[in-house]
């Protein structure tokens, strides 16, 4: 090499020889390590993007076990902005209305609608998912229970989820609606269901005020300490009743008026009819009912006050008079202990059928309140049948024996026998 030593050519040559014999030659192929690469990073995504979708349906399926509802049971309430004296309405809500939670504040909610409105509102015009689920299961145990008698209320009323004013209630039924009445339950007013009907005794003086000593007959007899004073507990009278919607609920029972025809609850006398059932028609040309065909009644009528330890006290039959054109009674029993409901059927006569209907009497005076509910069920149940012969009420059954008269505690037993046949 021109200019260079020959010592200086000698180390350069021994120099790349060295590094001839320095360098590896256990490298892969350039055209393989991009796929190596390519295939560990395409690992590397396919994990990190599973981690992220099941860390995303872990928080969502926690948002949806965390969802927390509420539900409307005021007739109307808006929804507002802010929690302050001076807001703005967002939305309103009526009765019956559901809706989400988002937070909770002192006393109010923060909600969302269905319609996806969101704003607060007072706690206290709200129902929580456990009292909500504790009305549907109301509905779904009584969806099949008998009717004994149907009414229409009075004015706007809200179903109660037990017998009380107290207690909690949820929808609102508005004034005239029709509604099925299903069980009769009885509580002292003002008091938790299951209260003592019949007294209740006055509170004992307060401790350094004893009661003054009855007076005595004779210096020589001792007075003896007066016992506790008791008197009358008031009552009142609740209805457990379902509507076309088959929501289910307590009514107060003076809220609910019978349906019972103008032309048969005027012969009522003084005692409130509990029920009235269609028992058969007649053919009149006179009437102007629809057809011309005229319903024939089975009441069932009991004292009019609150509490009573049975369901009625009577049952009578009104038939209609071809002659006379107008209602007249074929039949009646009193007083015994019934319990609703009344039935009516129909059994196999000698020209067909003929129309029967059967009742429930106590067959003793013990009759048991259920604590929980106030509900009245007799220890011992009898059922008393009769069948309807054109204008006549015969006796018709097993049971034949006797009914036994029936009477409140303390009223005096009339020495004249139940007017049956």
């Amino acid at each position: 090499m021109p200019g260079t030593s020959p010592q200086t050519h000698t180390w350069a040559v021994l120099s790349s020889k060295v590094t001839d014999l320095a360098v590896p030659t256990q490298f892969p192929p350039p055209h393989r390590i991009p796929q190596q690469r390519l295939r560990l990073s395409l690992r590397r995504v396919f994990l990190l993007s599973f981690l992220v979708l099941f860390a995303g349906c872990n928080r969502f399926k926690l948002h949806n076990e965390q969802h927390e509802m509420v539900y409307v049971w005021t007739r109307q309430m808006y929804l507002r902005d802010r929690v302050a004296a001076v807001s703005n309405h967002v939305a309103e809500v009526t009765n019956g209305e559901p809706l989400e939670v988002h937070e909770r504040g002192h006393r109010f909610l923060r909600v969302t609608t269905e319609k996806n409105e969101m704003g607060w509102i007072p706690e206290r015009a709200v129902i929580d998912s456990k009292t909500y689920d504790t009305f549907v299961q109301l509905a779904a145990k009584h969806k099949d229970s008998p009717v004994v008698a149907t009414g229409t209320l009075r004015d706007d009323v809200y179903l109660h989820v037990s017998p009380g004013r107290d207690t909690d209630r949820f929808y609102l039924l508005p004034g005239s609606t029709k509604v099925q009445m299903l069980v009769r339950a009885s509580i002292a007013k003002g008091a938790a269901p299951g209260a003592p009907a019949n007294s209740v005794k006055h509170p004992a003086p307060p401790p350094g005020k004893p009661r003054p000593p009855a007076k005595a007959d004779s210096d020589d007899i001792p007075a003896t300490p007066s016992e506790p004073v008791t008197e009358p507990v008031s009552m009142e009278d609740w209805w457990l009743v379902r509507d076309s919607q088959g929501r289910a609920g307590w009514v107060l029972g003076n809220r609910v008026d019978v349906e019972v025809p103008d032309d048969v609850a005027q012969y009522a006398e003084g005692q409130r009819i509990v029920g009235a059932y269609i028992i058969a028609k007649v053919h009149d040309e006179q009437s102007t009912t629809p057809n011309n065909l005229v319903p024939e009644y089975v009441t069932a009528l009991s004292p009019p006050k609150s509490g009573l330890p049975f369901d009625f006290d009577q049952i009578r039959v009104f038939t209609w008079s071809l002659k006379h054109h107008r209602y007249e009674t074929a039949f009646r029993v009193h007083p015994i202990q019934g319990f609703l409901p009344v039935r009516i059927s129909s059994e196999p006569a000698q020209n067909g059928t003929e129309p029967v209907f059967s009742f429930q009497i106590a067959n003793s005076p013990d009759v048991s309140i259920n604590p929980n509910t106030g509900i009245a069920k007799p220890a011992q149940v009898r059922t008393i049948s009769y069948a309807l012969r054109d204008t006549t009420v015969k006796r018709v059954g097993p049971d034949m024996a006797s009914i036994p008269t029936m009477h409140e505690p303390g009223e005096k037993k009339p020495a004249r026998k139940p007017k049956h046949e």
